[in-house]
């Protein structure tokens, strides 16, 4: 009993805790519309953050990239919409439940729909604490070297933002640097953190292709892109060849094919679901 009232106790002080790298809108990356969240997804968007602490706590990792589904992809083949770092961190005064440390999460959040994004820094809890399509957590667990890498960069506040950059667009092109979205943020990062030749966007997608990243090929067609653009400030099609865009397909980073490129690279194993 008392193990899990000092989690609850940790986890809502972590929430008040939250940290941004940049000052951001309170609900950016949540859904812009003004209504509260209800009590029971609160309730069960917390339970899965507890299991996923557990989870990570016994699988012995330091860092782990960490996804949610927050939206319904599954026209598109995909099942994740997000992805982050989890990581170890020192806790803080008031979070200390014996163990030294707490897991944070470090991602990118789209600023309610604008055309622009932040960084950053939250608990676990606060990274579920959405409108969740699915109650589900998922996760890869880099290889040794690559985890003891990642995780002094995460620790770093200069490199951690190096290569972040504010413009924004869902659908942002993989190779292009005019936007970025947040899985795009967070390969091009892990990047800089692996190559240390890497201190530009443009080395780390010469790197991630090098490395074999291929990313998923979504077929828009013309009337879906139009309606998109005129509709949402945060999509943008600009960015992307010509000769792509025009025969209807939209290359960007997702969950799913960083999951797929770094066990195909060898960088990290197979993922691991957990399913409320």
């Amino acid at each position: 009993m008392n193990t899990a009232r000092n989690f609850w106790r940790a986890l809502f002080g972590a929430l008040c805790l939250t940290a941004a790298l940049a000052t951001v809108p309170a609900h950016a990356g949540r859904s812009c519309e003004q209504r509260p969240l209800q009590v029971w997804t609160i309730e069960r968007s917390l339970a899965l953050a507890e299991r996923t602490q557990d989870a990570l706590d016994a699988s012995g990792a330091q860092v782990v990239l960490l996804a949610r589904a927050g939206q319904d992809l599954t026209k598109y083949g995909l099942r994740w919409s997000h992805l982050g770092f989890a990581y170890k961190a020192p806790a803080r005064a008031g979070e200390d439940n014996g163990r030294g440390y707490v897991w944070r999460v470090l991602h990118k959040l789209n600023h309610c729909g604008t055309a622009e994004a932040a960084l950053y820094r939250q608990g676990l809890g606060d990274f579920f604490l959405d409108d969740l399509w699915r109650l589900e957590a998922a996760w890869v667990v880099p290889t040794r070297e690559v985890q003891l890498k990642l995780h002094a960069l995460l620790l770093d506040e200069r490199r951690a933002k190096a290569l972040h950059h504010k413009p924004y667009s869902l659908v942002s092109y993989p190779w292009s640097r005019t936007y970025q979205q947040s899985n795009q943020w967070a390969i091009e990062t892990l990047a800089a953190a692996l190559e240390p030749s890497v201190y530009s966007r443009e080395r780390a997608q010469e790197w991630l292709r090098y490395q074999g990243y291929e990313p998923t090929v979504l077929h828009l067609g013309p009337f879906t892109r139009l309606g998109a653009r005129v509709s949402a400030a945060n999509v943008a099609f600009d960015d992307h060849p010509a000769e792509k865009r025009y025969s209807d397909r939209i290359e960007t980073v997702t969950v799913d094919s960083v999951f797929a490129w770094l066990q195909r690279a060898g960088l990290a194993g197979s993922p691991v679901v957990l399913r409320y």
